[in-house]
């Protein structure tokens, strides 16, 4: 009899069946993603649909690749109810980028109209001053909350509105300062909105809307794509000086497609639409989102020991930061909160404290123990 015979299957081990070893993340961007979708793509990786190739490796131009594209922007009209005379387009180079690019589609020599809120609408107006400053219009402050430290939103009374603006900006999510304007303010001009960290956490009427514009990286997929929806009157506007791969009318013209996209990204935005549409949609994940939102801020409010800033009415759903009574064990809190499995809670340089980004992705399971940890490390320290 043997006794060294070794097994004749060594491909089946208990991990393979497991359940993917997944911690709280709660970083502000790149975000955590559904499971189900990593998992979805992580079998699809080498092999999709049986072709014996990877997404990536499929010719954009391809019949196979523009099914993948076109159901994503389906799937994305649906869940949106995004009306018709809008295009939508998925581009390249962030949210960023179109700061740059909206003054050299729409400012076309006229006045454009900036509310700054926070660190990203300061960014915005700060690049389109710099084409207003080499001719291509004006460009007007209607109003900032440096006063309140950004915590707070200048009452609408006080705003320096233009006459005939070209358009209004404003981000309608602080990333960095969670503060959020969750109704379009009432202007006559076409209404530009940042929703790079608030798309799709809650339904919006997307027709009160000029251009509303996203990075992916929150609540769409991977970095590297960003969202544009824009009404079509709004094209055929761009200035001279504006480079092609940045003119509107000309993506929507080539469907997203005059360069080579982001492939890989396009397709994970499509699976992440896919998951928020089997979660119930965009109505659904709202009433998650704002049971997870009143968690940590019922327990922030509660405590003494924990303080968060801004006005109760432009609370963020999706970026919560927080303060320690004693900042000093703001360095204790980040390490015995990582040993306890919640990661990336540390607040943005320019805001300090902590900072709990729960978007989409971040099931309410996550909060809970936030919440729980959190007021075990008051108990102990307070």
């Amino acid at each position: 009899m043997s006794t060294n015979s070794m097994p004749t299957n060594t491909t089946a081990t208990p991990e393979a069946d497991a359940a993917p070893h997944r911690v709280p993340n709660f970083s502000a961007g790149p975000a955590t993603m559904p499971t189900a979708v990593l998992s979805r793509a992580q079998k699809e990786l080498l092999d999709w649909q049986g072709s014996g190739v990877s997404v990536m490796e499929v010719s954009h131009r391809s019949k196979e690749y523009i099914e993948i594209t076109d159901k994503a922007e389906a799937k994305l009209r649906s869940l949106m109810d995004i009306p018709d005379n809008y295009k939508v387009l998925f581009l390249q180079g962030g949210a960023s980028l179109q700061f740059s690019a909206i003054p050299l589609n729409l400012l076309n020599g006229k006045c454009a109209d900036y509310l700054t809120t926070g660190a990203w609408s300061g960014k915005a107006i700060k690049e389109a001053t710099r084409y207003a400053n080499l001719g291509l219009g004006e460009v007007n402050l209607v109003a900032t909350g440096t006063d309140s430290n950004f915590t707070d939103v200048p009452a609408q009374s006080d705003w320096n509105l233009s006459e005939d603006a070209a358009y209004f900006h404003y981000c309608a999510n602080e990333t960095i300062h969670g503060l959020q304007i969750f109704e379009p303010p009432t202007v006559d001009a076409p209404i530009i909105a940042d929703m790079s960290s608030c798309i799709l956490s809650q339904p919006i009427d997307v027709s009160k809307f000029g251009m509303i514009y996203a990075g992916a990286q929150k609540n769409i997929g991977p970095a590297g794509l960003i969202l544009v929806i824009i009404r079509e009157d709004l094209l055929g506007q761009a200035s001279e000086w504006c480079p092609m791969l940045l003119n509107y009318e000309h993506q929507a013209e080539k469907e997203s497609m005059s360069n080579t996209p982001a492939t890989y990204s396009w397709y994970l935005a499509g699976l992440v639409f896919d998951w928020l549409e089997e979660q119930g949609g965009v109505a659904a994940i709202g009433k998650v989102n704002q049971q997870k939102a009143d968690l940590l801020y019922k327990t922030i409010d509660d405590s003494s020991f924990y303080n968060n800033p801004v006005a109760s009415q432009y609370r963020s759903i999706m970026n919560v930061p927080f303060t320690l009574a004693d900042s000093s064990l703001d360095k204790v809190f980040l390490e015995e909160s990582k040993a306890a499995g919640l990661l990336n809670l540390k607040g943005h340089r320019d805001v300090g404290g902590m900072r709990a980004s729960i978007y989409n992705a971040v099931p309410l399971e996550w909060v809970q123990q936030l919440v729980d940890f959190m007021i075990a490390f008051e108990k102990k320290y307070a």
